[in-house]
């Protein structure tokens, strides 16, 4: 019986100990024990740089019948911007480069300046402010170019690194029409 009572002893003690080997094992991680504590939040905070916005359009004059594109118009841009606090400030412009022969325009405007100031951009205009045709001088509000586009058409320029917004073309004309 002593040796019966060794083997049953020996039995019992394997039984236990594989039971402890399989609570063990039963953390939920398959067997490497439980999962370490990770932090959702980064160690240190990247902002990304805001990219650069590009304005394009086209600037046009209406001489009865006809629309030809005016070379050396140009627009003007006006933004509204608030400030850390949700203050609106003063309206701030910008003016494009002059168009080119085709009437196209284009202005560049740099968010990144306004950081520094800790302004961020609320609301962007574009309108007519220039004519250089003697002929062709008295801006319209065709696509609001008096009273102040919105700018629409929003696309990501991934290779100039750049978000390009376009504005409806804007008209001159010889006569107010």
């Amino acid at each position: 019986m002593s040796m019966a009572h060794t083997t049953f002893c020996f039995t019992i003690s394997l039984i236990l100990c594989s039971f402890m080997v399989d609570f063990a094992s039963a953390s939920g991680d398959y067997g490497y024990g439980s999962k370490p504590q990770l932090f959702h939040t980064p160690m240190f905070h990247v902002k990304k740089k805001p990219l650069p916005i590009g304005i394009e359009g086209f600037i046009l004059c209406k001489s009865g019948p006809k629309t030809i594109p005016i070379k050396g118009g140009v627009a003007r841009i006006t933004c509204l911007a608030v400030d850390e606090n949700g203050y609106q400030t003063a309206p701030f412009s910008i003016l494009s480069k002059p168009t080119d022969s085709k009437g196209y325009y284009f202005a560049t405007l740099y968010p990144n300046e306004l950081n520094h100031n800790k302004l961020k951009l609320a609301e962007c205009k574009a309108f007519l402010e220039k004519s250089p045709l003697e002929t062709c001088k008295v801006a319209t509000d065709v696509n609001k170019g008096i009273t102040g586009a919105p700018l629409s058409y929003r696309r990501l320029l991934d290779n100039k690194k750049m978000t390009l917004y376009s504005v409806p073309p804007f008209i001159f004309s010889n006569n107010g029409y």
